[in-house]
């Protein structure tokens, strides 16, 4: 079943190379890449499970699944690939799934994360991943995530207006670090907007202390997954869609672009695998972060960045088993603090979303799906990003034929 499971071109570093390997640029490199992952994608997840009716342990519980299980897997390919391979949950399915919860219950919810972590396995194993990552247009599917992420654009603004001494110093210390390359490259803008927002909550005096904050260990709970047939059509596809075409895409383009070789198959094996125990506790489904691995690669020598991996993937452990701590702390914050928070660090990701959807090909069917995901008018008890995804397709089959036809070369 995994003959098309790659091998590591080199063998694996043995605990002494590690050390050897071992340096405080590429320690750095993996704190911040933490950082990032552990800050803004937070918040998301907070946003849409506390939208969708989740409790705080359950929040708490997704938190863990995506921080340990993916700390693991980040471990152990990044030791076993000599190469930075940080895993993550995916960010759009995660909004995706926000979109969901309005009608869908949570069990279904991870129900469909089975058969999704089931797919990704059997496409992974088949080494079929290709193929399919070929099958829906770039463009169309960038369409359809655009309206999916245009909320949390809207949300920032709002923010912004309604709390600006919180949400608009934000925004300020972002711009300021975005704009000015030097002072950005010392404190990524996104960690500069957090320090700033948590200072003026302190500040402020914004900060619910009503519930304690001590440090807790996660007391996962369990998830019973219920069989929606709604649910599946709803979800899998698009979830398979921004796992391996969004996310892992551009985990690949980061990494191949450092000069690093990756494994697609395994990489998608690595994915059915932990979409499927993440699921367990409510995690939803696992993929190769593009943002992360950008940070890991952006600087050192290429053979020893595998060692920023491993960082991450030690400090997602930690940061899993004390999720509790860090959700009530997070549920603690102003809403305009995590909404600000959030928007922010989907201002990129919709932009690249918007220039992929309408640059060249497959404009007209992006914008149908663009337009059918933002209405949000469910279709069979079927969620709007699945019909979005596929009026854009037949809007392009039937009037964008041409685009169809692959470019010569050069």
């Amino acid at each position: 079943m995994f003959r098309h499971f790659e091998r590591p071109i080199e063998r694996p570093s043995t605990p002494a190379t590690v050390a050897s390997d071992f340096g405080l640029l590429y320690a750095s490199n993996g704190l911040i890449g933490w950082l990032f992952a552990a800050t803004a994608p937070v918040a998301i997840i907070l946003t849409v499970g506390s939208h969708g009716g989740l409790s705080e342990a359950e929040i708490a519980s997704w938190i863990f699944g995506v921080f340990f299980v993916n700390g693991l897997i980040t471990i152990l390919f990044s030791w076993l690939y000599r190469q930075p391979l940080a895993f993550f949950w995916t960010i759009p399915g995660t909004v995706l799934v926000g979109q969901s919860l309005t009608h869908l219950t949570f069990q279904q919810v991870v129900g469909a994360y089975y058969v999704t972590a089931v797919l990704m396995l059997v496409l992974g194993a088949t080494g079929w991943v290709k193929r399919m990552m070929e099958l829906a247009p770039l463009p169309i599917v960038m369409g359809m995530v655009a309206g999916v992420f245009l909320r949390f654009g809207l949300d920032l603004v709002h923010a912004v207006f309604d709390d600006t001494a919180i949400a608009g110093s934000m925004v300020v210390i972002w711009l300021l670090l975005t704009a000015v390359p030097q002072l950005g490259r010392r404190c990524p803008p996104i960690i500069g907007a957090l320090l700033v927002g948590a200072l003026a909550v302190i500040m402020l005096g914004r900060f619910d202390a009503s519930s304690p904050l001590h440090l807790e260990l996660v007391k996962p709970v369990i998830q019973e997954p219920a069989w929606s047939i709604a649910a599946i059509i709803e979800l899998v596809i698009p979830l398979a869609i921004t796992v391996l075409v969004v996310q892992n895409g551009q985990g690949f383009a980061v990494l191949k672009t450092a000069g690093h070789t990756s494994p697609v198959n395994a990489v998608t094996i690595a994915c059915g695998l932990g979409a499927a125990i993440t699921a367990v506790v409510g995690g939803i489904s696992t993929c190769l972060t593009g943002p992360t691995n950008a940070i890991l690669v952006s600087s050192g020598e290429r053979k020893r960045q595998y060692v920023a991996g491993i960082v991450v993937g030690l400090l997602a452990i930690v940061f899993g088993l004390l999720a509790p701590t860090f959700t009530r702390l997070l549920l603690n914050a102003p809403k305009s603090f995590i909404a600000a928070l959030a928007g922010l660090a989907m201002l990129r990701v919709l932009q690249t979303a918007f220039v992929t959807a309408f640059a060249t090909r497959f404009s007209l069917g992006a914008l149908v799906a663009f337009l059918v995901t933002i209405a949000d008018v469910p279709l069979f008890n079927v969620g709007a990003a699945f019909w979005g995804l596929v009026s854009g397709i037949v809007i392009s089959v039937l009037l964008e034929r041409t685009d169809f036809t692959p470019k010569p070369a050069a």
